[in-house]
């Protein structure tokens, strides 16, 4: 999972501790600095990598509509303000989508999911590991250690051979990421094609014993995976 590098730029500290803390939770998010100052954020961006900066539009010493014109397209942008007349000018400049305070974590969360899409993985489907967070830390997950996927709600729950990690992410994200041997079977469920002991009509055992039910509308893409 490619990880994006964030930067929190808003003159308002309650701000910013939301904006941390919806960060933290969100496993393809990594906050390396977060700063009320804009000149601060400036300096930084000179000398330290960072992909993605949360920019509040309304600052005193440097509006987040000149911040960007300083950093330039090189940098992309969610814009932060409590002020929606400033959308307009806002997405003439590289910004991903706009967020009106106070900001809800269902909203965040989208407008995260949206960033990663326009940020290309830079690992290939066939890498044989990620890395997902859960539980407050980062594990690495080889592919051939995961049996099978499952959504649960607004979270997938991760079953390898000897553990399984809880996850905010989407069936949908995932797949994006893993390798040709999963597939997905079942509106909830995405199976490691390594781990099958048998498929039925309705189901699939995996070496484990554990049965997967199969989708109808799903049974036909799973039949050509495995011809």
């Amino acid at each position: 999972m490619r990880t994006i590098k964030c930067i929190i730029v808003d003159d308002e500290p309650l701000a910013i501790s939301l904006l941390e803390n919806y960060v933290r939770k969100i496993p393809f998010l990594e906050l390396v600095f977060s700063t009320e100052n804009p000149i601060l954020a400036l300096e930084y961006i000179q000398h330290h990598e960072a992909d993605l900066i949360f920019l509040d539009i309304q600052m005193p010493e440097i509006t987040g509509i000149n911040f960007m014109k300083i950093v330039g397209e090189k940098k992309k942008y969610i814009l932060t303000t409590a002020y929606s007349e400033y959308a307009l000018e806002g997405y003439e400049h590289n910004i991903i989508d706009y967020l009106l305070k106070p900001v809800s974590f269902d909203r965040f969360y989208k407008s995260a999911v949206k960033a990663r899409e326009r940020f290309p993985e830079t690992e290939n489907k066939e890498d044989s590991y990620f890395f997902v967070k859960s539980s407050g830390q980062q594990h690495r997950i080889n592919f051939s250690d995961i049996l099978y996927i499952e959504s649960i709600k607004d979270y997938v729950n991760i079953r390898t051979s000897n553990d399984e990690y809880i996850v905010l992410d989407t069936l949908k994200s995932l797949e994006t990421q893993l390798s040709e041997r999963f597939v997905r079977i079942h509106k909830s469920f995405i199976v490691n094609l390594d781990k099958t002991k048998n498929i039925g009509v309705k189901k699939m055992v995996l070496l484990s014993d554990q049965e997967i039910p199969i989708g109808e509308s799903y049974r036909s893409h799973l039949l050509n995976k495995i011809k």
